[in-house]
């Protein structure tokens, strides 16, 4: 008898949240116990090696190597499936901060004094900050008088807006998807390395890492996960979607989009069964036609 319960682990972040609901959903209309818990990175692993999760989709990689990867050679927790390929995790800045010369990582000490001597991130624990302190705590690119801005990522991203509006320099930590590249005028520096953002300028995989065990223990729900994958598109869509309605929420925004594009959804389910043996794809397109 197949377990019936899926427990999702996700972090804060608009693009992880609105896939982890969205797989929330899917799941529940299989048939299946879902819920989804929102944590930081390092819980979330802890978690998953615990066996207090069984499903992550939010791992960035290269940049939570340092995290992820001790937990994937231990055999706790496994990388599984690529969900989004092309993504972008870097050091950004607004783009009349690069026009002014501040193009690459090594660029940045040179402007010390316009920046006040900090880079702007994300909430505690994040991997992107664990890169950036690291870079600091090592001089790398001869950031050693730099200091790490802690922030959640609305705050972060109001500071960013904030300078931009003055034409104050700024450096951040900066991703996609994410509506960041619509609503701020920015560029990403290049320079990033194997041992900060990763090689090609910090251009990233997203996967979705499972507990082990997990797929063994649900081959179906596996299936599913394995099929769950997101085009940078859909997700930039999506979170454009969030930033010109606030009082939506993520999942009805994702819910949304997916109602549009069922070439889409149709390829989440193919070989997806519900809990007790049905049409997977059916059962989801039931509930879908319910949704408002």
């Amino acid at each position: 008898m197949a377990k019936k319960e899926v427990r999702f682990v996700s972090v804060s972040w608009t693009g992880v949240t609105v896939k982890t609901e969205l797989g929330v959903k899917i799941c529940e209309s299989l048939g299946y116990e879902a819920e989804n818990t929102m944590v930081s990175v390092p819980i979330a692993y802890k978690a998953l090696e615990i066996n207090e999760a069984d499903v992550f989709l939010g791992n960035w990689m290269p940049s939570m190597k340092t995290i992820a990867n001790k937990y994937f050679s231990r055999g706790h927790v496994v990388k599984y499936v690529a969900n989004m390929p092309g993504a972008k995790y870097t050091l950004a800045a607004p783009s009349y901060v690069v026009d002014g010369g501040l193009k690459d990582f090594s660029d940045i000490v040179k402007y010390g004094e316009k920046l006040g001597w900090k880079i702007y991130g994300i909430e505690e624990g994040n991997d992107g900050n664990a890169v950036i302190q690291d870079m600091i705590d090592k001089n790398m690119f001869g950031l050693g008088k730099f200091e790490i801005v802690p922030s959640s990522e609305a705050g972060m991203l109001s500071q960013v807006q904030s300078f931009s509006r003055e034409k104050k320099w700024v450096v951040f930590l900066g991703w996609a998807p994410h509506h960041m590249n619509e609503i701020i005028d920015m560029k990403y520096l290049t320079g990033s390395t194997p041992e900060t953002f990763g090689k090609n300028d910090g251009t990233a995989v997203v996967f979705t890492n499972i507990r082990n065990g997990f797929d063994k223990e649900n081959p179906n729900v596996c299936t599913f996960i394995k099929n769950f994958k997101f085009p940078v598109s859909m997700m930039n869509q999506i979170m454009t979607m969030l930033h010109d309605n606030e009082n939506l929420k993520p999942v009805d925004a994702g819910l949304a989009w997916v109602k549009k594009h069922p070439e889409v959804y149709k390829t989440w389910l193919k070989g997806v069964q519900t809990a007790d043996g049905g049409s997977g794809l059916e059962a989801f397109e039931t509930y879908l036609a319910s949704v408002k």
